[in-house]
């Protein structure tokens, strides 16, 4: 009798684990969708709350302070969530933030002008990045060390699973508006989340537990964390100036009077679709060559790719998909490589702080440099220009790599 009371209890334990991992894939996966939900549809947005038709450079500035302050939530969310979640726990929070971005999606379908939208997209953001926070603290927590990693990994897979989502939806919706209403799904994952989500039993036996001790800023850890945070900063700044603003470049290469809507949405599918693929093939690469050779030849391989993407077409053609898939599974390999590569720059001890400093100070520069992309457009005469300029970073990215250990 005790035996079967013990494997039922087991039984329940790994079913638990299961649940917890599918419901974080849920609000995974849609946190990618939202997040480039709004770029997709940008070219037919702002003009509809703007009351007219707009010229490219203005379009350029509205967009850059929608995308910028969405940024910055994302930022404040992974800073400020995390805190709460050692507070309240990885599932009060998980269901707070998942269920954050999925409200304030919802709210875009009946939103009355462009500072209403700036502001549902921050908090959206701030959702996200608490999603993308806690939903890797929490797996990690309760599953066991044997395949802990691989789990992870496909966790990290859902964000580019919801970009081409994001491309699905804007085939399948003539309306933008209609689309953001996608939000319901995270809504109710939320409410499955805090009703059926087991609690982390690490996060129960360590919430009263003392502070770390202070490492942070010790010689090493210090020279670390400048240098990953250059890193992973300067390749969030390329990551997210072409991501952001491609679908948008591609809308000034098709002839006008014709609406782009089957291009943008092929554009995003295959951002996501690469992306998927580099980060499966980015752990095989790792384990070949190191990660440092690794980094180093896909940040190069970026670099080259942006340049031949902006600089060879003037007018829209089946080259650009071939293109634009190379460059985007570049993407996924660099950002499967830094999500292996960053953490090790710190021991034990601070990891989980100085990783988070790194990826969420990373997203600051990049909000900021997403700033600029409006007055870029004016002053270089075009997306295209402007979009090689976010090309950039990957050079400085190249050269701290070659610094680092």
């Amino acid at each position: 009798m005790q035996t079967l009371e013990i494997t039922g209890t087991k039984s329940k334990s790994v079913s638990g684990k299961w649940l917890a991992f599918a419901l974080c894939f849920v609000s995974y996966t849609f946190s990618g969708t939202v997040s480039t939900l709004m770029s997709v549809f940008l070219p037919v947005a702002i003009p509809e709350l703007n009351g007219g038709p707009v010229s490219e450079s203005a379009m350029g500035e509205i967009g850059a302070y929608i995308n910028a302050l969405y940024l910055y939530g994302w930022m404040c969310g992974g800073l400020f969530f995390g805190v709460v979640s050692d507070r309240i726990g990885r599932v009060k929070s998980l269901t707070l933030v998942t269920a954050l971005y999925g409200i304030f999606t919802c709210l875009v379908t009946i939103v009355p002008n462009l500072y209403a939208l700036i502001a549902f997209r921050f908090f959206a953001g701030m959702g996200v990045g608490g999603v993308l926070l806690i939903s890797t603290v929490y797996i990690s927590e309760i599953w066991d060390d044997k395949t802990r990693a691989v789990m992870l990994g496909i966790l990290a897979v859902c964000f580019p699973v919801g970009i081409v989502t994001t491309g699905s939806l804007n085939l399948i919706f003539s309306d933008w508006r209609n689309a953001f209403g996608i939000g319901i799904i995270p809504v109710l994952t939320a409410v499955i989340i805090f009703i059926f989500a087991p609690e982390s039993a690490k996060w129960r036996d360590l919430k009263d537990a003392g502070k770390k001790p202070r490492q942070l800023l010790s010689g090493e850890n210090r020279r670390n964390l400048i240098s990953g945070s250059v890193i992973f900063g300067s390749v969030l700044i390329s990551l997210w100036g072409i991501f952001s603003w491609l679908p948008t470049w591609v809308q000034t290469l098709i002839p006008a009077g014709e609406n782009g809507q089957k291009e943008r949405g092929l554009i995003m599918i295959l951002l996501g679709a690469g992306g998927i693929l580099g980060g499966v093939f980015s752990g095989v690469l790792l384990n070949r060559f190191g990660k440092k050779k690794t980094l180093t030849a896909v940040f190069t391989g970026c670099l080259i790719m942006c340049c031949i993407l902006f600089l060879t077409n003037d007018t829209f053609s089946n080259i650009v998909y071939l293109e634009t898939a190379v460059l985007s599974f570049c993407f996924g390999i660099s950002q499967g490589a830094l999500s292996s590569y960053i953490p090790e720059l710190f021991p034990v001890q601070v990891r989980g702080t100085a990783t988070g400093f790194c990826f969420n100070i990373g997203r600051f520069f990049t909000a900021t440099a997403v700033f600029f992309i409006g007055s870029l457009v004016s002053v270089l005469g075009g997306f295209g220009n402007a979009l090689l300029v976010f090309t950039f970073p990957f050079v400085i990215a190249l050269l701290f790599t070659a610094r680092s250990k």
